[in-house]
């Protein structure tokens, strides 16, 4: 789907290097002319720790009871954090599997480390 016009791709490892041409693509992609103090206002708002003190996008507002394991989608706003959870061996598990499963689709598709 990714090659439809009316889909668009986004890598976080992306939005994280270079945020506002993210949202340069993003605005490109939609059809919409941002002015500089709006492209600025979308880039304060959409910032990781922002939108993890907003109720409205950390998930605070769900009832707990509804995940009785916990709930934690906002953790960090890092990428390849991961290295720090897995161990080698999981890593290492993780890592055939993603083959396996990934063969077949182009190269660069999946830029993260």
């Amino acid at each position: 789907m990714r090659e439809w016009d009316n889909f668009l791709v986004l890598y976080y490892e992306d939005m994280k290097k270079d945020t506002k041409g993210t949202i340069k693509k993003i605005c490109d992609f939609l059809g919409k002319k941002l002015e500089p103090d709006e492209l600025d206002l979308v880039l304060k708002n959409s910032s990781f720790q922002v939108m993890k003190e907003n109720n409205l996008t950390n998930f605070s507002i769900v009832k707990k009871d509804r995940f009785p394991n916990g709930l934690n989608l906002m953790r960090k706003g890092t990428t390849g954090d991961w290295k720090n959870h897995f161990t080698v061996a999981q890593a290492e598990a993780f890592d055939k599997v993603f083959q396996e499963k990934m063969a077949g689709f182009p190269p660069g598709m999946f830029p993260w480390e």
